[in-house]
C-alpha cells in the first residue's frame, strides 16, 4: 500500500455495560440504543465503559472521546435532498446527510451530530409539558348530556331535514346490529349544505345528543397548526377516539375551510389535510357505531374527492327557512321564555321572508332586551315587533340595535 492511501475499516461504535463472570461474552449498547452481546474469538479484558470499533471482522478499543454525545431529540419538518431540518429546543437545525426513507415530516426522532437520524421515538410531534392522548382531544369531544335540552322538539320546523337526517345518522347509530344483519354497508359519511344559520352544526349536536353519542366538533381554527403533521396527527386521534366510543359522531364545521379543492391550495395546509381525511374516511371499518357528518355553505369548494362513495356520499342539504319553518322557530323559543300576553308569532314569520334560523331567533334576543330595559320580566307583543324592526334594520343597513335605538 502506497504510503498516501487510506485504509478505511468500517465498524460500529459500542459501550461495554457488563459482561459474564468468565469475560467470554461481553454486553453492550451502541449510540441508537439498541444493546448486542460480543464474543471475542480470544479472551479480551474490557471494563465497563470502554468503547470498541467493531467490524464484521475486526474490533478495537477506542477513546472514550469518540463516543458520541447523549442523543438528541427533535421534530422533523423538512426532509430535503441534502438533510432534514429538525426544530428542536435550540431552534431549527440542518440535520445534514443520509437519513432512513421512511422518515416522515411531523415525526419525533432521536439523532446525533456524528451518526444523523438514529430511530423515530413517536409518529407525531411529542413536545414539552404535553398532555396524554386523551388530553389531547378533549377541546374536541363534547359528552351526550351535557346540555339536556338538546332534543328534536328544540329544532322548529324543517321535518323533512331532521327526518332525513335521523334516517342516516341516528337510525345508523342505533340499529347497525340491524344494518349488518341485513347485509347493508355501513353509513360513513353525511353531509349538510346550506346557507350559515341555518342549524346544520344545531342539528348534528341534537343526533348525538339524543344517540347518546360522543360528539366531536372540528373547525378550521382548531384543527389547522403552524406545526408540519400537527393537524393531521390530530385527525387521526379523534378517529382512533371515535371508533373506541360506542356511538359516536364526528362532525367538521365549515369542512371547505379545511378540505377545500386542492387545486386551489397556495401553502400545502390543504392537500396535507385532505390527504390525511381521504386515508382515514377509506380505512376506518366502521361498525356502525361512529358517521361523519361535514357542514358547508359552500359545497363547491370542498374537494371533489370526499364527495365520491364511501365518504361523504350522502348529502343533506339545508333550504331557508319557509314560512311554516320560521313559525316553527319562533314557537320553540317561546317554551323557554317568559311572555305576557297574546304575540303576533304568525305575523312575524311571515314578514321575515328570506331570513336564516339563526336571524329569526336573534328577534327573541332583541325582545328580552328591549323588555329588561323597561324592567319587566316577560316580553309583550310590542316588544316583539319592536325587535323585529331592530334586527331587519341591522340586516338592511348593518347597523346595531344600539345605535337605532
Amino acid at each position: 500500500m502506497a504510503d498516501n492511501d487510506v485504509l478505511r475499516r468500517d465498524g460500529v461504535l459500542v459501550r461495554i455495560t457488563g459482561f459474564d463472570d468468565e469475560r467470554t461474552a461481553y454486553f453492550g449498547v451502541m449510540p441508537n440504543g439498541h444493546t448486542t452481546q460480543l464474543t471475542f474469538p480470544r479472551q479480551e479484558v474490557f471494563d465497563v465503559g470502554d468503547v470498541l470499533l467493531v467490524g464484521t471482522d475486526f474490533y478495537r478499543k477506542v477513546p472514550h472521546d469518540v463516543w458520541p454525545l447523549k442523543p438528541r431529540v427533535g421534530i422533523v419538518r423538512r426532509a430535503l435532498n441534502e438533510g432534514v431540518v429538525l426544530e428542536t429546543s435550540d431552534g431549527l437545525e440542518l440535520l445534514e446527510g443520509d437519513y432512513p426513507a421512511s422518515i416522515m415530516p411531523g415525526n419525533t426522532v432521536q439523532f446525533t451530530d456524528l451518526f444523523g437520524i438514529e430511530r423515530v421515538l413517536w409518529p407525531t410531534a411529542i413536545r414539552p409539558g404535553e398532555s396524554d392522548h386523551d388530553d389531547d382531544i378533549k377541546q374536541y369531544r363534547i359528552t351526550p348530556g351535557s346540555d339536556p335540552s338538546l332534543t328534536f322538539d328544540s329544532f322548529g320546523g324543517y321535518e323533512q331535514v331532521i327526518a332525513r337526517a335521523k334516517e342516516l345518522i341516528e337510525t345508523q347509530l342505533g340499529n347497525s346490529a340491524q344494518m349488518r344483519a341485513i347485509g347493508a354497508k355501513p353509513i360513513k359519511g353525511v353531509i349538510f349544505t346550506g346557507a350559515p344559520g341555518t342549524g346544520k352544526t344545531h342539528l348534528a349536536r341534537i343526533i348525538a345528543n339524543v344517540a347518546d353519542a360522543q360528539f366531536y366538533l372540528v373547525s378550521g381554527p382548531t384543527i389547522v397548526s403552524k406545526y408540519v403533521g400537527d393537524s393531521e396527527e390530530t385527525l387521526r386521534m379523534i378517529f382512533a377516539a371515535a371508533q373506541a366510543d360506542k356511538r359516536a359522531i364526528i362532525f367538521f364545521d365549515e369542512i371547505d375551510s379545511i378540505a377545500s379543492s386542492r387545486e386551489n391550495d397556495t401553502n400545502g395546509v390543504g392537500k396535507r389535510l385532505v390527504a390525511q381525511l381521504l386515508t382515514l374516511m377509506d380505512g376506518f371499518e366502521s361498525k356502525g357505531n361512529v358517521v361523519v357528518v361535514a357542514a358547508t355553505n359552500r359545497i363547491e369548494d370542498v374537494d371533489p374527492a370526499l364527495l365520491r362513495p364511501g365518504r361523504f356520499d350522502w348529502q343533506i342539504p339545508f333550504p331557508m327557512p319557509s314560512e311554516r319553518d320560521r313559525l316553527g322557530i319562533l314557537q320553540v323559543q317561546v317554551h323557554s321564555l317568559s311572555i305576557e300576553g297574546e304575540l303576533p308569532l304568525e305575523d312575524i314569520a311571515r314578514r321575515t321572508e328570506g331570513w336564516s334560523g339563526a336571524e329569526v331567533c336573534a328577534i327573541w334576543t332583541e325582545a328580552a332586551l328591549v323588555a329588561a330595559k323597561d324592567r319587566r320580566g316577560a316580553i309583550r307583543a310590542n316588544d316583539l315587533i319592536t325587535a323585529f324592526e331592530r334586527v331587519e334594520r341591522v340586516m338592511n343597513y348593518g347597523t346595531t340595535g344600539i345605535e337605532t335605538i
